[in-house]
Parts: C-alpha cells; structure tokens; sequence
C-alpha cells in the first residue's frame, strides 16, 4: 500500500489511472483499496471528487480494453503462457469460463466487484469475439459503478477508511460470495420475469 500512496502523492490523477490499469491487466495492485484510499485523499481536501471518479474510470477502461485487445490478439495461448505471472492461475480461469458461459456479458459489469475474476472477464470476451460495442456497452458501464462506488466509499468513510481495508482483506471471500449469491437470485428473477413475457 506504501507504492501506491507514494504513487498517487508524487504523479496525483495520473498515478490513479496507471496503477487500475496495471491492476486490471493483473498485476497484484489491491484495487479496490486503493480506490477507497483515493476517496478517502478527496475527503481530505487532497483531490477533487469528480477529477478523481474520471482518472479512476479511465484506467479501468484502458485496462479492460488491453485485456480484450490481449484476448482477441493472442487467445487461449496468452492466458496460459502468461497467465500464472500476473497472478492469473488456471483455476480462476476455469472459473470464470463457467460464469461467463452462465451470464455472459453481465459478468462484464459485475465482474469488477469480483476480485480475481475482473481480471479475467475482458480476456475471455476477446477470445468468444464478442463485438467491440458489445463489450464497451458492458464493461465500461461496470467500470463507471465500479470505480464511483469505491471512490465514494473512501470519501464517506473519511478517517475510518483503513477499515474498510482491514476487513476488506480479511472478509472478502464472503463478500464475494454474498455477492455472487445476489447475482444469482437477481438474475433468476429477470430471467423468469422474461419467460412470463414471452409466453
């Protein structure tokens, strides 16, 4: 956590939007942390909200899309060469290949909040061929919640946010649980909503 807030002190918005992309391609950056560490520098007066919600959007936006340009490019082969160095293990890939066969570009949104699986959601949709708008649509509109959620977290909890970290850490195996669990039931409800529909 020290480089990243050295990070953000000495290169400001910039250091924001290099360090999501490095994290979203894969590299071991907690992100969620830090975005809750950038909320908690706008509570203090050091950034400006928006600034700061739109420099952490565009690294994830440029992140994700090197992701699905890397899928499209190099396919399979890159995951499983390259893979295992940015923290990227087989397991979570078949993983997520049965999520993303379940709900698709959906994961694309929710896979943000998903740790691990973020990472590998832009990858996968570039190697099905999912159409570039298609993606955009989805990824980009998760990013937006994503990093606003996060930043603003940081900013609400002000001092109490190395908190949030702790349990972050400590929790957020659960966390992702509960949240898959919601998931589930929210698209089982849409999905039976949409068969009454149709018959």
């Amino acid at each position: 956590m020290y480089h990243l807030s050295s990070l953000i002190v000495h290169y400001g918005y910039f250091g924001i939007i290099v360090a999501l992309i490095g994290g979203i391609i894969g590299l071991p950056i907690p992100d969620e942390v830090l975005l809750t560490y950038v909320g908690y520098n706008v509570f203090q007066g050091r950034m400006d909200y928006l600034p700061s919600i739109v420099c952490a959007i565009t690294g994830a936006c440029v992140g994700i899309s090197l992701s699905f340009v890397l899928g499209v490019k190099l396919g399979v082969p890159f995951l499983q060469k390259f893979g295992p160095k940015l923290h990227i293990s087989e397991t979570k890939v078949e993983r997520t290949k049965k999520l993303f066969a379940k709900f698709g570009p959906f994961l694309l949104v929710i896979g943000f909040f998903i740790p691990g699986v973020r990472h590998i959601t832009a990858y996968l949709a570039g190697i099905n061929s999912y159409s570039y708008k298609k993606f955009a649509l989805f990824a980009y509109t998760g990013a937006i919640i994503w990093c606003t959620t996060f930043v603003t977290l940081g900013r609400v909890l002000g001092e109490n946010w190395i908190d949030f970290r702790f349990y972050f850490s400590k929790y957020s195996v659960y966390l992702v649980l509960l949240f898959l669990l919601g998931c589930a039931v929210f698209y089982n409800f849409w999905r039976k909503r949409k068969m009454q529909k149709v018959f």
